[in-house]
């Protein structure tokens, strides 16, 4: 290894000359002409090489920005090439663009300031090549105001250089309309050197350890103006031991709460700052951190910070080798620059990033922080083969996108009967609106959804209602934000380099996102054992899905799927070893597993405990069409038995976020015959009910996807795969999609009570256009019927017995004696015939078509919630009669009066507007509905966002 002084030289020598862009004059003003030196080798070094055209997009940070990715006055949008913007080449890989005034240039308002211009630049056309400062960043110049300006050319702010050396120092100053009169330096606080001009050249011997501040005072007559600078000399590595109990992240003391303990797993690293807000986001002996080597490859820096104060929150980095920024890839809380986006309701009070003072994620600590108190701490989760699933998006799901709203659709997933809620990935990713699967921290609930308390409040709600919590998990890869990746990477962002300890180079196997984990390395098993304990622990979930876990392998497949889906020891060896560390701690949470692989691994994974994902949407969705290819429309795998498992642990599914809704291709492509049209809605609608009594009649768990249950018909294309999808709750207010959400309500009920759908004796013919299940069980038998062809056909029901059966959807009963006598079924008509006689459901077939009553009083949540301009509000009521249904605001004050009179028996609904008694709009706001009427009265809350 090379000395550790020359290796600092090498990387610190080129800092003062490292300006993605330089000015002429050093000193731009909002009014004067400025040349703007482009070097495309600089920075994120984009454009470097590039001989094309370059342009400039571009706009200025005002005092009204409120950051500095807060662009005011964009000259043209991304993509737009004109005269003004392009770029003159001067040289290789230099370029320069003149403003001759900035104000004029970009057409700011008269009450505005220009603070800073903003650049990024790009290529012609597309595929864009640009050119950003380091990290990926803008590239911002400052605009001066006032007559005198001193600025440092020499060192740049925060330089490593080494102990003795001789550190070159350059201050200029200038003033408008006359001259300076000195410049004076002085060296952490002392006069160093004095000149009679407008620029000072001198260097300065970096003779102490740790950071020397530099001040340049320059003087013209009265006026003066200081700038500042600093260069820090590494101070010796101390070698000690990690204090006993420390774990990689951030250690807590009970006992104390001014002060933590953070320690970083980071071998073959020369030397580790912590910066943060408690040094000003500069390196500081003060948190240079000890190392304990234990060998080559086993290497922790720490430091115990001391003198917090208790209950306060800081934002802090790794800065590893002098020029790496890392925040603690176990921390909890992540700050990013793109929180800005994050509204005040989703996450009220949230920290803001440090901007203008580091750059890329910042980890965060607070000591004393107040913990959640616990509703539930005895939930008992239902039973695997119980398991009625819902998946969702929460930003797909509901409009604000928060935990606190929804807890407010709990009522309407309880009242659906499912037991438990899927939600697509939760930990920290990448950006904002994304559908989570391009993780960056593990530890850390994303921002984009609310606080981790609001979160915990959501697990416990679901749990008081009976409710398990899934969460899906990306343990295959991570990207480029990751810490773990940057800690050993080719570039800012990835790829991880050969001597990286979690990520491969190149992925093992074909469809990898990101970067792929090395799941035999013992640091990557370390990670997720810590991850899979956290989550359970910390945020009582119930357990994982955890996605395309055919990838946790080190077999290289490369392109070759077949080879990748082949029987693979070793990832079942990774599997089952993850699996048994989660059942030290909880031995009946949920582990399920997005593999799609060979039914014989599958089958050895199931037979361990694990549940496994059954992917049924294209043969349901054939069946829904009106297509019956006895292979495409075959339903048979949807069951456990088919498969050879001796365990019900297939978790059948006709829709998840990654596959086609069964409407949307129902619309487009659906059969007909004579009068009976599958395109058209009602026909649709009832195909999804004909699907759905097969998908939950079969034994084992199951899963849904959202807005599934009322017909879901817009594309998964729609918008882009990964884009935001129409939120549909006014689906609700359609009566057929609303008895599609009952007929999915019932047969979930039937499923999960009835010990029948539980049965290992089960005979299926579900192949054809004609399918039938048969179920026998001692508590009585079922005979599941369906038609999924688009004319009137016959089907052998094949009775187990003679004597009276009971249709469960029209509450008839019927004398059997003979048991394999044909019955005819119209095209898309199902049935389910029990030996024992059941309650009477809410919704009928669509052959008979008789509406329910709500049995009880019910004042539903209002859809959507929040709302602008209206909202829909719904109410049950199990008899006719007077009713009274109000609006109050936060203080108890009567807004408005939407219904005072009788109403019938059954669902009502009514629409509010936004507006009071006179017909005025309200303004933004938490408001309260009240339904009240014969002893009944309820009351639920509604936010209105304009």
């Amino acid at each position: 290894m090379k000395n550790l002084l020359t290796v600092i030289l090498l990387l610190v020598a080129p800092a003062a000359f490292s300006q993605v862009i330089t000015t002429n004059p050093a000193f731009p003003t909002e009014t004067g002409s400025v040349t703007i030196t482009f070097y495309a080798d600089r920075g994120t070094a984009g454009l470097k090489g590039f001989t094309g055209d370059v342009y400039a997009h571009t706009g200025v940070i005002t005092d009204k920005s409120t950051s500095d990715t807060d662009w005011k006055y964009v000259k043209t949008n991304w993509g737009t090439n004109t005269p003004e913007t392009k770029l003159t080449r001067t040289a290789t890989d230099k370029y320069t663009l003149t403003i001759s005034n900035p104000r004029t240039y970009y057409g700011v308002a008269s009450g505005d300031k220009i603070k800073k211009l903003a650049f990024v630049f790009r290529s012609a056309t597309s595929p864009w090549k640009e050119g950003k400062d380091t990290g990926g960043k803008d590239i911002l110049q400052t605009i001066f105001e006032g007559d005198l300006n001193v600025i440092f050319n020499k060192p740049a702010n925060a330089s490593f250089v080494a102990k003795n050396s001789a550190v070159d120092v350059e201050a200029i100053a200038a003033i408008a309309g006359g001259s300076v009169d000195k410049i004076v330096l002085y060296v952490n606080g002392s006069l160093n050197t004095e000149v009679m001009n407008d620029t000072l050249k001198t260097s300065v011997t970096a003779s102490a350890d740790g950071k020397t501040v530099l001040m340049a005072v320059a003087h013209a007559g009265s006026g003066t103006d200081t700038a500042y600078t600093s260069f820090i000399v590494v101070p010796p590595v101390a070698d000690s031991p990690v204090p006993a109990g420390i774990k990689p992240g951030i250690n807590y003391y009970n006992d104390d709460p001014t002060k933590v303990t953070l320690a970083l797993f980071a071998p073959k690293k020369d030397h580790v700052f912590v910066i943060g807000d408690f040094s000003n986001w500069e390196p500081d002996p003060a948190y240079f951190m000890n190392r304990y080597s234990v060998s080559a490859d086993s290497v922790m820096w720490w430091v115990t910070i001391t003198g917090l104060e208790a209950g306060k929150e800081y934002g802090f980095q790794y800065l590893v080798n002098g020029s790496l920024r890392i925040a603690d890839p176990y921390t909890e809380k992540v700050l990013s620059p793109d929180d800005t986006w994050i509204p005040s309701v989703t996450y009220p009070n949230l920290k803001p990033y440090p901007t203008g003072k580091t750059n890329f994620p910042v980890s965060v600590f607070q000591t004393n922080e107040e913990e959640y108190e616990w509703q539930v701490t005895d939930f008992v989760k239902p039973k695997k083969e119980d398991l009625v699933i819902y998946e969702l998006l929460l930003r797909d799901f509901i409009a604000r996108h928060d935990y606190d709203t929804l807890i407010d659709s709990l009522a309407y997933l309880k009242r659906l009967g499912i037991n438990a809620v899927q939600l697509m990935p939760i930990q920290e990713f990448e950006g904002n609106e994304s559908w989570g699967y391009n993780p960056a921290f593990y530890f850390a609930p994303d921002k984009y959804y609310g606080t981790k308390n609001d979160l915990k409040r959501f697990i416990d709600e679901c749990h008081k209602i009976g409710l398990a919590v899934i969460i899906d998990v990306v343990y295959n890869h991570s990207f480029g934000q990751s810490s773990m990746v940057r800690l050993y990477a080719t570039g800012d962002y990835g790829p991880p380099s050969a001597d990286n300890y979690w990520f491969n180079t190149v992925a093992r196997h074909p469809y990898n996102v990101g970067y792929d984990m090395n799941h035999e390395s013992v640091h990557t098993k370390y990670l997720l054992d810590r991850a899979n304990k956290h989550w359970i622990q910390e945020y009582k979930v119930d357990g994982y899905r955890y996605d395309l876990s055919k990838g946790f392998t080190q077999v290289n497949s490369g392109d070759n799927v077949g080879l990748w889906g082949n029987y693979d020891q070793s990832r079942v060896d990774i599997l089952k070893r993850m699996y048994d560390r989660v059942r030290d701690y909880d031995s009946e949470a949920y582990l399920i597993l997005e593999h799609l692989g060979d039914n014989s691994e599958e089958k050895v994974l199931a037979n361990h405990g694990f549940m496994l994902w059954g992917n049924m949407n294209k043969n349901f969705n054939e069946g829904t069409m009106g297509y019956h290819d006895q292979s495409k429309s075959d339903l048979s795998w949807a069951y456990y038995g088919t498969r050879t498992w001796t365990v019900p642990h297939v978790v059948t599914y006709m829709e998840s976020h990654d596959e086609e809704r069964l409407m949307y291709k129902n619309l487009q492509y659906g059969n007909s015959s004579g009068g009976y049209n599958i395109k058209t809605l009602a026909t649709s609608i009832d195909r999804i009910k004909l699907a759905a009594t097969f998908l939950f009649s079969i034994p084992g768990p199951k899963m849904i996807w959202q807005f599934g249950e009322l017909g879901y018909d817009i594309s998964i294309d729609f918008n882009g795969r990964v884009g935001n999808k129409p939120i549909k709750w006014e689906y609700l207010t359609d009566t057929n999609r609303r008895k599609l959400y009952d007929t999915f309500s019932e047969l979930i009920r039937l499923k999960i009570e009835e010990p029948a759908f539980e049965t290992n004796n089960v005979s299926l013919n579900v192949g054809g256009a004609m399918k039938r299940i048969n179920l026998y069980h001692a508590d009585m038998d079922v005979v599941v019927l369906g038609n999924f062809g688009v004319t009137t056909a016959d089907i052998n029901p094949n009775f187990s017995k003679t004597g009276w059966w009971y249709s469960f959807f029209t509450a008839d009963s019927v004398e059997i004696s003979n048991t394999t006598g044909n019955l005819s079924l119209a095209a898309g008509e199902y049935r389910i015939y029990t030996t024992k006689r059941l309650w009477t459901p809410k919704t009928f077939t669509s052959v008979d078509d008789k509406p329910g009553v709500a049995g009880s009083f019910e004042l539903e949540q209002n859809y959507p919630n929040p709302f602008n301009p209206s909202t829909t509000i719904r109410f049950n009521l199990p008899v006719s009669g007077k009713v009274r249904l109000t609006v109050y605001d936060v203080t108890g004050r009567e807004v408005a009066e939407l219904i005072n009179g009788d109403r019938p028996a059954g669902t009502n609904t009514v629409v509010w507007s936004a507006r009071d008694r006179s017909g005025a709009p309200v303004s933004s706001g938490l408001y309260f509905y009240q339904l009240s009427g014969n002893g009944f009265n309820q009351t639920r809350k509604m936010m209105l966002i304009k």
